[in-house]
């Protein structure tokens, strides 16, 4: 049987997590969020006393992942999620986590990935590529909803800022920038809630595999 690959890519809150999941849900497939991978070695280092720029420690702990251990909740903690978007500027950190994410795509019956460089890097012959966006506004209000909801102390001025923040280094950064891969579909959710995306995400793969 042959695996069907879906690869989502898009800046930070577009919405693409929570597509990835409900793509594979409806499809039977198996869901990474590949940005947790890279949280989860920020984490090991920020638990650790260690900076996100310390280079070998954090090439060390991508080594050392294990995704079983993986505390989704925990993981989505604003300060790791700034961190993760500086340890995963390290090329050698993207390098040592890249068998792993095209091994999980490549296992029957398929996947659903979602992150900055799926299309382009991990699974560049993908079945389905969607590149989704959303303003900036829109992204900073979504995430500062989702981490009200968990019961975080945020601020929705300073979400934003770190959300231009990282939308800069993850377009400039030389390993596996933030770029659209030519044959991806582009999905704007700026003014769609989750079930339009959902289904707008859903009709971009009934036409494509029906050719």
């Amino acid at each position: 049987m042959t695996a069907l690959i879906i690869a989502i890519d898009g800046p930070a809150a577009s919405g693409k997590g929570t597509l990835g999941k409900q793509l594979a849900a409806r499809y039977g497939l198996r869901h990474l969020d590949t940005g947790l991978i890279y949280r989860a070695v920020a984490k090991a280092l920020l638990d650790a006393g260690h900076k996100p720029d310390d280079k070998p420690r954090a090439i060390a702990a991508a080594k050392q992942l294990d995704p079983a251990q993986f505390n989704e909740t925990a993981l989505k903690q604003l300060a790791i999620g700034e961190a993760a978007s500086i340890v995963s500027a390290i090329a050698e950190v993207r390098t040592a986590l890249l068998d792993f994410q095209r091994n999980f795509a490549a296992t029957p019956p398929g996947a659903v990935l979602d992150g900055r460089d799926i299309g382009t890097v991990i699974a560049p012959d993908a079945d389905v590529k969607i590149f989704v966006v959303a303003s900036p506004k829109a992204r900073a209000y979504r995430r500062f909803l989702e981490l009200k909801e968990r019961g975080d102390s945020v601020n929705e001025t300073e979400i934003l800022a770190d959300i231009l923040k990282r939308d800069e280094r993850d377009r400039s950064r030389t390993a596996a920038p933030l770029v659209r891969a030519p044959d991806a579909h582009l999905l704007d959710t700026t003014h769609l809630d989750i079930d339009a995306a959902v289904r707008a995400a859903i009709a971009i793969v009934e036409a494509v595999r029906a050719g």
